[in-house]
Protein backbone atom coordinates (compact mmCIF):
# COMPACT_ATOMS: atom_id res chain seq x y z
CA UNK A 1 0.00 0.00 0.00
CA UNK A 2 1.05 3.55 -0.51
CA UNK A 3 2.51 5.27 2.03
CA UNK A 4 2.10 9.41 1.82
CA UNK A 5 4.52 11.44 3.01
CA UNK A 6 2.64 13.76 5.74
CA UNK A 7 3.46 17.15 3.95
CA UNK A 8 2.12 15.75 0.67
CA UNK A 9 -1.05 14.65 1.80
CA UNK A 10 -1.46 17.71 3.97
CA UNK A 11 -0.51 20.19 0.62
CA UNK A 12 -3.20 17.89 -1.20
CA UNK A 13 -5.83 18.14 1.21
CA UNK A 14 -5.49 21.70 0.92
CA UNK A 15 -5.24 22.30 -2.81
CA UNK A 16 -8.54 20.15 -3.31
CA UNK A 17 -10.35 22.28 -0.34
CA UNK A 18 -9.78 25.50 -2.01
CA UNK A 19 -10.66 24.21 -5.26
CA UNK A 20 -13.99 23.04 -3.33
CA UNK A 21 -14.67 26.35 -1.69
CA UNK A 22 -13.92 28.49 -4.66
CA UNK A 23 -16.08 26.56 -6.95
CA UNK A 24 -19.36 26.58 -4.05
CA UNK A 25 -18.64 30.66 -4.19
CA UNK A 26 -18.88 30.61 -7.76
CA UNK A 27 -21.99 28.20 -7.68
CA UNK A 28 -23.60 30.32 -5.27
CA UNK A 29 -23.28 33.73 -7.24
CA UNK A 30 -24.28 31.32 -10.54
CA UNK A 31 -27.52 30.67 -8.37
CA UNK A 32 -28.07 34.49 -7.65
CA UNK A 33 -27.65 35.86 -11.23
CA UNK A 34 -29.74 32.14 -12.37
CA UNK A 35 -32.14 33.98 -10.11
CA UNK A 36 -32.70 36.72 -12.18
CA UNK A 37 -32.72 35.36 -15.20
CA UNK A 38 -35.69 32.80 -17.23
CA UNK A 39 -34.79 29.89 -17.44
CA UNK A 40 -35.95 27.64 -20.17
CA UNK A 41 -35.24 24.23 -18.42
CA UNK A 42 -37.33 24.07 -15.51
CA UNK A 43 -39.26 20.86 -15.43
CA UNK A 44 -35.86 18.83 -17.21
CA UNK A 45 -34.11 16.62 -14.66
CA UNK A 46 -30.44 17.55 -14.52
CA UNK A 47 -28.52 14.94 -16.05
CA UNK A 48 -25.72 15.12 -13.11
CA UNK A 49 -26.57 15.57 -9.52
CA UNK A 50 -24.94 17.03 -6.70
CA UNK A 51 -21.14 16.40 -6.08
CA UNK A 52 -20.54 14.63 -9.49
CA UNK A 53 -21.94 18.03 -11.12
CA UNK A 54 -19.87 19.82 -8.76
CA UNK A 55 -16.87 17.57 -9.69
CA UNK A 56 -17.30 17.90 -13.08
CA UNK A 57 -17.96 21.14 -13.65
CA UNK A 58 -15.36 22.64 -11.22
CA UNK A 59 -12.83 20.23 -11.73
CA UNK A 60 -12.25 17.91 -14.20
CA UNK A 61 -13.25 20.56 -17.16
CA UNK A 62 -10.53 22.79 -16.21
CA UNK A 63 -8.15 20.10 -17.19
CA UNK A 64 -10.20 17.85 -19.74
CA UNK A 65 -7.53 18.60 -22.44
CA UNK A 66 -4.98 16.21 -20.49
CA UNK A 67 -7.57 13.37 -21.07
CA UNK A 68 -8.90 11.79 -24.64
CA UNK A 69 -6.42 13.03 -26.70
CA UNK A 70 -6.99 12.16 -30.33
CA UNK A 71 -4.50 10.45 -32.70
CA UNK A 72 -4.65 10.13 -36.25
CA UNK A 73 -1.75 7.08 -36.70
CA UNK A 74 -0.95 3.53 -35.29
CA UNK A 75 0.03 3.50 -31.81
CA UNK A 76 3.32 2.77 -32.44
CA UNK A 77 6.65 4.42 -29.92
CA UNK A 78 5.98 7.77 -32.01
CA UNK A 79 2.62 8.60 -33.08
CA UNK A 80 0.12 11.67 -34.74
CA UNK A 81 -1.23 13.54 -31.74
CA UNK A 82 -4.29 16.12 -33.44
CA UNK A 83 -4.16 18.98 -31.51
CA UNK A 84 -7.29 20.57 -30.10
CA UNK A 85 -8.08 24.42 -29.00
CA UNK A 86 -11.00 25.49 -26.99
CA UNK A 87 -12.94 29.10 -27.15
CA UNK A 88 -14.63 28.58 -24.18
CA UNK A 89 -12.20 27.99 -20.63
CA UNK A 90 -11.93 24.39 -21.67
CA UNK A 91 -15.37 23.60 -21.34
CA UNK A 92 -15.75 22.46 -25.10
CA UNK A 93 -12.57 21.24 -27.21
CA UNK A 94 -12.20 21.58 -30.68
CA UNK A 95 -10.29 19.12 -33.09
CA UNK A 96 -7.65 21.58 -35.60
CA UNK A 97 -5.66 20.04 -38.60
CA UNK A 98 -2.59 20.13 -37.03
CA UNK A 99 -1.21 16.67 -35.58
CA UNK A 100 2.10 16.60 -33.48
CA UNK A 101 4.79 13.70 -33.57
CA UNK A 102 4.45 12.70 -29.94
CA UNK A 103 6.67 10.03 -28.34
CA UNK A 104 4.55 7.53 -27.05
CA UNK A 105 4.19 6.21 -23.00
CA UNK A 106 0.76 5.72 -22.88
CA UNK A 107 -0.38 3.25 -24.91
CA UNK A 108 -0.31 -0.91 -24.07
CA UNK A 109 1.35 -1.83 -27.03
CA UNK A 110 3.74 -4.01 -25.37
CA UNK A 111 5.48 -6.09 -27.93
CA UNK A 112 5.28 -3.12 -30.70
CA UNK A 113 2.49 -5.40 -32.67
CA UNK A 114 0.05 -2.33 -32.82
CA UNK A 115 1.97 -0.93 -35.51
CA UNK A 116 2.64 -2.80 -39.55
CA UNK A 117 4.57 -5.58 -38.73
CA UNK A 118 5.72 -7.79 -41.47
CA UNK A 119 4.66 -11.05 -40.53
CA UNK A 120 0.94 -10.07 -38.98
CA UNK A 121 0.11 -6.76 -41.14
CA UNK A 122 -0.24 -9.24 -44.64
CA UNK A 123 -2.15 -11.66 -43.38
CA UNK A 124 -4.73 -9.58 -41.52
CA UNK A 125 -5.18 -7.45 -44.69
CA UNK A 126 -5.60 -11.04 -46.52
CA UNK A 127 -8.21 -12.10 -43.90
CA UNK A 128 -10.02 -8.54 -45.02
CA UNK A 129 -10.11 -9.88 -48.23
CA UNK A 130 -11.43 -13.08 -47.40
CA UNK A 131 -13.55 -13.02 -44.36
CA UNK A 132 -14.54 -9.40 -44.71
CA UNK A 133 -14.35 -6.66 -41.34
CA UNK A 134 -17.15 -8.84 -39.77
CA UNK A 135 -19.22 -11.70 -39.54
CA UNK A 136 -22.34 -9.84 -38.67
CA UNK A 137 -23.28 -12.60 -36.47
CA UNK A 138 -23.00 -14.12 -32.79
CA UNK A 139 -21.10 -17.37 -32.18
CA UNK A 140 -24.12 -19.24 -31.72
CA UNK A 141 -25.48 -17.88 -35.33
CA UNK A 142 -23.33 -17.61 -38.24
CA UNK A 143 -20.87 -16.16 -36.41
CA UNK A 144 -18.13 -18.92 -36.10
CA UNK A 145 -15.60 -19.39 -38.59
CA UNK A 146 -12.70 -21.39 -39.21
CA UNK A 147 -10.39 -18.50 -37.63
CA UNK A 148 -11.98 -18.22 -34.59
CA UNK A 149 -11.70 -22.02 -34.07
CA UNK A 150 -8.00 -21.91 -34.75
CA UNK A 151 -7.78 -18.53 -32.32
CA UNK A 152 -9.34 -20.38 -29.75
CA UNK A 153 -7.27 -23.62 -30.05
CA UNK A 154 -3.82 -21.27 -30.50
CA UNK A 155 -4.58 -19.80 -27.36
CA UNK A 156 -5.24 -22.97 -25.05
CA UNK A 157 -2.32 -24.41 -26.39
CA UNK A 158 -0.22 -21.26 -25.22
CA UNK A 159 -1.54 -21.19 -21.84
CA UNK A 160 -1.26 -25.03 -21.56
CA UNK A 161 -4.67 -25.20 -20.54
CA UNK A 162 -7.81 -27.91 -22.04
CA UNK A 163 -9.19 -25.39 -24.11
CA UNK A 164 -10.23 -21.52 -24.51
CA UNK A 165 -13.16 -19.22 -25.37
CA UNK A 166 -12.31 -15.74 -26.70
CA UNK A 167 -14.64 -12.77 -26.75
CA UNK A 168 -15.01 -9.25 -29.10
CA UNK A 169 -14.42 -7.31 -26.15
CA UNK A 170 -12.31 -7.79 -23.41
CA UNK A 171 -13.89 -5.27 -20.74
CA UNK A 172 -16.94 -7.49 -21.36
CA UNK A 173 -15.12 -11.01 -20.74
CA UNK A 174 -15.06 -10.43 -17.38
CA UNK A 175 -18.25 -8.22 -16.63
CA UNK A 176 -20.06 -11.13 -18.88
CA UNK A 177 -18.28 -14.11 -17.28
CA UNK A 178 -18.41 -13.70 -13.65
CA UNK A 179 -22.07 -13.25 -13.45
CA UNK A 180 -22.04 -17.18 -15.06
CA UNK A 181 -19.88 -18.19 -12.79
CA UNK A 182 -21.05 -16.64 -9.47
CA UNK A 183 -24.66 -16.36 -8.10
CA UNK A 184 -26.56 -15.97 -4.67
CA UNK A 185 -25.04 -18.48 -2.17
CA UNK A 186 -21.74 -18.08 -3.79
CA UNK A 187 -18.73 -16.03 -2.57
CA UNK A 188 -16.51 -14.05 -4.47
CA UNK A 189 -12.98 -12.41 -2.57
CA UNK A 190 -11.81 -9.48 -4.75
CA UNK A 191 -8.60 -7.45 -4.61
CA UNK A 192 -9.49 -4.46 -3.33
CA UNK A 193 -7.75 -2.85 -6.66
CA UNK A 194 -9.10 -5.03 -9.12
CA UNK A 195 -9.99 -3.32 -12.22
CA UNK A 196 -13.56 -1.93 -12.71
CA UNK A 197 -14.11 -5.26 -15.35
CA UNK A 198 -14.14 -7.10 -12.44
CA UNK A 199 -15.95 -4.98 -9.94
CA UNK A 200 -19.08 -4.53 -12.06
CA UNK A 201 -18.96 -8.16 -13.20
CA UNK A 202 -18.84 -9.34 -9.54
CA UNK A 203 -21.74 -6.92 -8.50
CA UNK A 204 -23.92 -8.02 -10.98
CA UNK A 205 -23.53 -11.75 -10.12
CA UNK A 206 -25.65 -11.72 -7.05
CA UNK A 207 -22.91 -13.17 -4.99
CA UNK A 208 -21.44 -12.01 -1.77
CA UNK A 209 -18.51 -9.89 -2.33
CA UNK A 210 -16.01 -9.84 0.40
CA UNK A 211 -12.47 -7.63 -0.04
CA UNK A 212 -9.06 -7.96 0.71
CA UNK A 213 -5.73 -5.66 1.06
CA UNK A 214 -4.11 -4.99 -2.32
CA UNK A 215 -1.63 -7.86 -3.07
CA UNK A 216 -1.79 -9.27 0.55
CA UNK A 217 -1.67 -13.04 0.93
CA UNK A 218 -1.93 -13.03 4.77
CA UNK A 219 -5.20 -10.91 4.88
CA UNK A 220 -6.76 -12.98 2.49
CA UNK A 221 -6.26 -16.34 4.18
CA UNK A 222 -7.74 -14.14 6.91
CA UNK A 223 -10.33 -13.43 5.07
CA UNK A 224 -11.17 -17.13 3.83
CA UNK A 225 -10.77 -18.04 7.41
CA UNK A 226 -13.66 -15.74 8.81
CA UNK A 227 -15.71 -16.60 5.67
CA UNK A 228 -15.15 -20.30 5.73
CA UNK A 229 -15.94 -20.54 9.51
CA UNK A 230 -19.34 -18.26 9.50
CA UNK A 231 -20.90 -19.49 6.13
CA UNK A 232 -23.90 -17.47 4.62
CA UNK A 233 -25.31 -14.68 6.00
CA UNK A 234 -28.27 -15.18 8.46
CA UNK A 235 -28.39 -18.89 7.38
CA UNK A 236 -24.40 -19.57 8.38
CA UNK A 237 -24.79 -22.35 5.60
CA UNK A 238 -21.62 -23.56 3.46
CA UNK A 239 -21.17 -21.55 0.73
CA UNK A 240 -21.81 -23.47 -2.58
CA UNK A 241 -18.33 -21.99 -4.27
CA UNK A 242 -16.38 -19.83 -3.22
CA UNK A 243 -13.45 -17.95 -5.62
CA UNK A 244 -10.95 -15.41 -5.70
CA UNK A 245 -10.20 -12.90 -8.12
CA UNK A 246 -6.87 -11.04 -8.97
CA UNK A 247 -4.81 -9.98 -11.66
CA UNK A 248 -1.40 -10.52 -12.98
CA UNK A 249 -0.34 -7.04 -12.86
CA UNK A 250 -2.57 -4.17 -11.74
CA UNK A 251 -3.22 -1.42 -14.28
CA UNK A 252 -2.98 1.16 -11.61
CA UNK A 253 -0.18 0.29 -9.85
CA UNK A 254 2.04 -1.81 -12.04
CA UNK A 255 2.47 -4.61 -9.04
CA UNK A 256 2.56 -8.47 -10.23
CA UNK A 257 0.34 -10.31 -8.07
CA UNK A 258 1.74 -12.74 -5.23
CA UNK A 259 -0.01 -15.61 -7.51
CA UNK A 260 2.45 -18.37 -5.60
CA UNK A 261 0.76 -17.56 -2.37
CA UNK A 262 -2.98 -17.73 -3.89
CA UNK A 263 -4.70 -20.83 -4.68
CA UNK A 264 -7.82 -21.58 -6.58
CA UNK A 265 -8.12 -18.28 -8.21
CA UNK A 266 -9.87 -16.14 -11.45
CA UNK A 267 -6.67 -14.40 -13.06
CA UNK A 268 -7.04 -11.37 -15.33
CA UNK A 269 -4.03 -11.43 -17.37
CA UNK A 270 -4.77 -8.50 -19.10
CA UNK A 271 -1.72 -6.47 -19.02
CA UNK A 272 0.67 -9.32 -18.15
CA UNK A 273 -0.01 -11.99 -21.14
CA UNK A 274 2.19 -11.65 -23.80
CA UNK A 275 4.13 -9.06 -21.83
CA UNK A 276 6.32 -10.89 -19.03
CA UNK A 277 8.25 -14.26 -18.68
CA UNK A 278 10.63 -15.42 -20.81
CA UNK A 279 8.30 -17.33 -23.88
CA UNK A 280 5.79 -14.37 -22.70
CA UNK A 281 3.24 -16.66 -20.74
CA UNK A 282 2.89 -13.81 -18.32
CA UNK A 283 2.89 -14.17 -14.84
CA UNK A 284 2.86 -18.05 -14.11
CA UNK A 285 5.54 -18.45 -16.11
CA UNK A 286 7.18 -15.46 -14.54
CA UNK A 287 6.39 -16.57 -11.07
CA UNK A 288 7.22 -20.31 -11.66
CA UNK A 289 2.92 -21.36 -10.94
CA UNK A 290 1.68 -24.05 -13.06
CA UNK A 291 -1.21 -22.82 -15.13
CA UNK A 292 -2.97 -26.33 -13.70
CA UNK A 293 -3.00 -24.23 -10.77
CA UNK A 294 -4.75 -21.41 -11.60
CA UNK A 295 -8.92 -22.80 -12.24
CA UNK A 296 -9.85 -20.13 -15.01
CA UNK A 297 -7.39 -17.88 -17.07
CA UNK A 298 -8.96 -14.22 -18.43
CA UNK A 299 -6.86 -12.12 -20.36
CA UNK A 300 -7.52 -9.50 -23.65
CA UNK A 301 -5.46 -9.41 -27.26
CA UNK A 302 -5.87 -5.48 -26.60
CA UNK A 303 -2.46 -5.02 -25.30
CA UNK A 304 0.45 -7.19 -26.38
CA UNK A 305 -0.87 -8.75 -29.25
CA UNK A 306 -2.06 -5.22 -30.77
CA UNK A 307 -5.67 -6.11 -31.35
CA UNK A 308 -8.68 -6.45 -29.53
CA UNK A 309 -10.91 -8.76 -27.68
CA UNK A 310 -10.53 -10.80 -24.78
CA UNK A 311 -10.36 -14.66 -23.89
CA UNK A 312 -11.65 -17.21 -20.70
CA UNK A 313 -9.28 -20.66 -20.58
CA UNK A 314 -9.84 -23.48 -18.30
CA UNK A 315 -10.68 -26.85 -18.43
CA UNK A 316 -13.05 -28.62 -21.34
CA UNK A 317 -15.92 -28.50 -18.96
CA UNK A 318 -16.01 -25.12 -17.53
CA UNK A 319 -15.51 -23.97 -21.66
CA UNK A 320 -18.11 -26.02 -23.17
CA UNK A 321 -20.50 -24.87 -19.93
CA UNK A 322 -19.37 -20.91 -20.96
CA UNK A 323 -20.19 -21.49 -24.59
CA UNK A 324 -23.84 -22.84 -23.26
CA UNK A 325 -24.49 -19.98 -21.14
CA UNK A 326 -21.96 -16.75 -21.49
CA UNK A 327 -24.33 -13.62 -23.15
CA UNK A 328 -21.03 -12.35 -24.43
CA UNK A 329 -20.74 -15.60 -26.38
CA UNK A 330 -24.72 -15.90 -26.68
CA UNK A 331 -25.68 -12.55 -28.11
CA UNK A 332 -22.68 -10.57 -28.62
CA UNK A 333 -21.20 -10.46 -32.01
CA UNK A 334 -18.10 -12.79 -32.55
CA UNK A 335 -14.56 -10.72 -32.59
CA UNK A 336 -13.82 -9.95 -36.25
CA UNK A 337 -11.90 -11.97 -38.48
CA UNK A 338 -8.92 -9.76 -39.78
CA UNK A 339 -8.63 -9.02 -35.78
CA UNK A 340 -8.54 -12.68 -34.93
CA UNK A 341 -6.22 -13.56 -37.34
CA UNK A 342 -3.86 -10.45 -36.32
CA UNK A 343 -3.88 -12.67 -32.72
CA UNK A 344 -2.60 -15.83 -34.11
CA UNK A 345 -0.24 -13.94 -36.01
CA UNK A 346 1.51 -12.74 -32.93
CA UNK A 347 1.29 -15.55 -31.17
CA UNK A 348 3.43 -17.36 -33.76
CA UNK A 349 5.71 -14.68 -33.88
CA UNK A 350 5.76 -14.95 -30.09
CA UNK A 351 6.20 -18.72 -30.85
CA UNK A 352 9.23 -18.30 -33.09
CA UNK A 353 6.89 -20.09 -35.44
CA UNK A 354 7.28 -16.87 -37.97
CA UNK A 355 10.55 -18.89 -38.62
CA UNK A 356 12.62 -16.00 -37.22
CA UNK A 357 13.47 -14.92 -33.41
CA UNK A 358 11.64 -11.75 -33.78
CA UNK A 359 9.29 -12.92 -30.70
CA UNK A 360 11.98 -13.63 -28.41
CA UNK A 361 14.20 -10.55 -28.88
CA UNK A 362 10.83 -8.23 -28.59
CA UNK A 363 10.47 -10.10 -25.19
CA UNK A 364 13.76 -9.44 -24.29
CA UNK A 365 13.70 -5.81 -25.71
CA UNK A 366 9.95 -5.20 -23.49
CA UNK A 367 12.01 -6.56 -20.26
CA UNK A 368 15.33 -4.52 -20.82
CA UNK A 369 13.63 -1.73 -21.44
CA UNK A 370 10.58 -1.66 -18.98
CA UNK A 371 13.74 -2.19 -16.35
CA UNK A 372 16.18 0.42 -17.67
CA UNK A 373 12.82 3.02 -17.54
CA UNK A 374 12.19 1.96 -13.94
CA UNK A 375 15.55 2.13 -12.48
CA UNK A 376 16.52 5.69 -14.23
CA UNK A 377 13.12 7.23 -13.25
CA UNK A 378 14.21 6.11 -9.42
CA UNK A 379 17.53 6.95 -9.38
CA UNK A 380 16.29 10.74 -10.43
CA UNK A 381 13.79 10.59 -7.38
CA UNK A 382 11.03 10.17 -8.78
CA UNK A 383 8.15 7.98 -6.68
CA UNK A 384 7.47 4.77 -8.98
CA UNK A 385 5.10 1.80 -7.87
CA UNK A 386 5.67 -1.42 -9.52
CA UNK A 387 7.52 -4.43 -9.95
CA UNK A 388 10.76 -5.22 -12.16
CA UNK A 389 10.02 -6.30 -15.71
CA UNK A 390 6.36 -4.88 -15.29
CA UNK A 391 6.26 -2.73 -17.91
CA UNK A 392 3.20 -0.56 -16.59
CA UNK A 393 5.16 2.87 -14.21
CA UNK A 394 2.51 4.74 -12.35
CA UNK A 395 4.70 8.42 -11.44
CA UNK A 396 3.07 9.37 -8.18
CA UNK A 397 1.53 13.04 -8.22
CA UNK A 398 -0.60 13.70 -5.24
CA UNK A 399 -1.56 17.66 -5.86
CA UNK A 400 -4.47 17.95 -8.37
CA UNK A 401 -2.63 21.26 -10.16
CA UNK A 402 0.40 18.98 -10.44
CA UNK A 403 -2.11 16.65 -13.03
CA UNK A 404 -2.59 18.94 -15.71
CA UNK A 405 1.29 20.86 -15.52
CA UNK A 406 2.96 17.50 -16.01
CA UNK A 407 1.10 16.47 -18.68
CA UNK A 408 1.17 19.83 -20.54
CA UNK A 409 4.58 20.39 -20.04
CA UNK A 410 5.61 17.07 -21.65
CA UNK A 411 3.25 17.47 -24.26
CA UNK A 412 5.46 20.52 -25.18
CA UNK A 413 8.30 18.89 -25.34
CA UNK A 414 6.87 16.11 -27.61
CA UNK A 415 6.30 13.59 -24.92
CA UNK A 416 2.88 12.32 -24.53
CA UNK A 417 1.34 10.72 -20.80
CA UNK A 418 -1.42 9.47 -19.67
CA UNK A 419 -2.39 11.15 -16.21
CA UNK A 420 -4.97 9.41 -13.95
CA UNK A 421 -6.93 11.12 -11.08
CA UNK A 422 -9.60 10.54 -8.74
CA UNK A 423 -12.22 8.55 -9.52
CA UNK A 424 -10.04 6.17 -11.56
CA UNK A 425 -7.65 6.17 -8.60
CA UNK A 426 -7.86 7.24 -4.82
CA UNK A 427 -8.84 11.21 -4.62
CA UNK A 428 -5.01 11.48 -2.76
CA UNK A 429 -3.18 9.38 -5.21
CA UNK A 430 -3.12 11.17 -8.86
CA UNK A 431 -0.28 9.58 -11.01
CA UNK A 432 0.82 9.65 -14.86
CA UNK A 433 1.13 5.84 -15.98
CA UNK A 434 3.77 4.97 -18.06
CA UNK A 435 3.51 2.30 -20.59
CA UNK A 436 6.73 0.80 -22.15
CA UNK A 437 6.71 -0.71 -25.94
CA UNK A 438 9.46 -3.15 -27.19
CA UNK A 439 8.63 -0.66 -29.97
CA UNK A 440 10.73 1.87 -28.01
CA UNK A 441 14.33 2.23 -29.10
CA UNK A 442 17.59 2.96 -26.12
CA UNK A 443 17.58 7.16 -27.89
CA UNK A 444 13.41 6.95 -27.40
CA UNK A 445 13.81 6.17 -24.01
CA UNK A 446 16.61 8.59 -22.98
CA UNK A 447 14.79 11.03 -24.00
CA UNK A 448 12.07 10.67 -22.66
CA UNK A 449 13.77 10.78 -19.03
CA UNK A 450 15.49 13.79 -19.71
CA UNK A 451 11.65 15.10 -20.67
CA UNK A 452 10.53 13.81 -17.71
CA UNK A 453 13.79 14.81 -15.61
CA UNK A 454 13.23 18.59 -16.74
CA UNK A 455 9.61 18.57 -16.08
CA UNK A 456 9.73 16.91 -12.76
CA UNK A 457 11.82 19.44 -11.42
CA UNK A 458 9.47 22.41 -12.87
CA UNK A 459 6.50 20.86 -11.08
CA UNK A 460 8.04 19.80 -8.03
CA UNK A 461 7.04 15.95 -8.26
CA UNK A 462 10.54 14.05 -7.23
CA UNK A 463 9.81 13.30 -3.85
CA UNK A 464 12.79 11.11 -3.18
CA UNK A 465 16.66 12.94 -3.55
CA UNK A 466 18.27 11.76 -6.40
CA UNK A 467 21.05 9.22 -6.60
CA UNK A 468 24.31 10.57 -7.30
CA UNK A 469 25.39 8.91 -10.72
CA UNK A 470 24.46 11.50 -12.85
CA UNK A 471 26.60 10.35 -15.81
CA UNK A 472 24.02 7.27 -16.79
CA UNK A 473 21.93 8.86 -19.33
CA UNK A 474 25.04 11.06 -20.82
CA UNK A 475 26.68 7.91 -21.32
CA UNK A 476 23.89 5.85 -23.15
CA UNK A 477 23.34 9.28 -25.49
CA UNK A 478 27.50 8.83 -26.22
CA UNK A 479 27.06 5.34 -26.85
CA UNK A 480 24.12 6.13 -29.00
CA UNK A 481 25.21 8.91 -31.58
Amino acid sequence: MITIPYITALTTYFSYGLLFAFGQLRDFFRKIFDWWSKSSLQGYAPICLGLEDFYVRRLYLRIQDCFNRPISSSPDAWFDLVERISNDNNKTLKRTTKVKRCLNLGSYNYLGFAAADEYCTPRAIETLKNFAPSSCSTRVDGGTTTLHVELEKCVANFLGKEAAIVFGMGYATNSAILPVLMGKGRLIISDSLNHNSIVNGARGSGATIRVFQHNTPSHLEKVLREQIAEGQPRTHRPWKKIMVVVEGIYSMEGELCQLPEIAYVYLDEAHSIGAVGKTGRGVCELLGVDTADVDIMMGTFTKSFGSCGGYIAGSKELIQYLKYTCPAHLYATSISPPAAEQIISSIKVVNGEDGSSRGAQKLAKIRENSNFFRSELQKMGFEVLGDNDSPVMPIMLYNPAKIPAFSRECLKRNVAVVTVAFPATPLLLARARICISAAHSREDLVKALEVMSEVGDMVGIKYFPAEPEKQQLEGDRVKLE
